[in-house]
């Protein structure tokens, strides 16, 4: 296992909830114009963390993988909206660029499942998180951010969910 860069996050979850917990708190930080993108396997519990992140940012929607339809679109009672994209059916960015990511982006935040996928017409600066399957009900985490605002955000995401700084 590499060392991790400084400004990265480790995070290891024992259960569902705890991973939907982590996606709360991660939730509550985003703003419109974010990108959020989660790489891992099939059952590596990237819809249970989005689950927690939508709950965090305020929506009431049932949250469910966007597998067949693409982008589902989380709202917030104020009417503010969340993407979540699902990448994985999509052959290339070229694909994603006919989604209009640039107008999702401006109009709430983003969240890119399999971004591997698509990575050319993505933004640069971004939240990346890695989950990988450990055992029945535990995650392993990391979250690299790549850009200032993205450092801020996992400041801040370690200050509230573990204290100190």
């Amino acid at each position: 296992m590499p060392i991790l860069a400084p400004n990265n996050l480790e995070f290891f979850s024992r259960s569902p909830e705890q991973t939907r917990r982590i996606g709360m708190r991660l939730g509550g930080l985003l703003n419109p114009g974010d990108l959020v993108c989660l790489s891992g396997d099939l059952g590596a519990g990237k819809t249970t963390f989005v689950q927690g992140l939508a709950q965090g940012w305020g929506s009431l929607d049932q949250v469910t993988s966007p597998t067949f339809v693409l982008v589902n679109v989380y709202r917030r009672p104020t009417q503010e909206n969340l993407y979540h994209l699902d990448a994985y059916r999509l052959e290339n960015s070229m694909e994603a660029e006919d989604l209009d990511l640039d107008t999702m982006l401006e109009n709430g935040p983003l969240i890119v499942e399999w971004p591997e996928r698509i990575e050319k017409a993505l933004p640069s600066d971004r939240l990346f998180i890695q989950l990988r399957w450990v055992a029945e009900e535990h995650r392993n985490m990391i979250l690299s951010p790549r850009g200032d605002r993205y450092e801020t955000m996992v400041v801040e995401l370690r200050r509230r969910a573990f204290g100190g700084g």
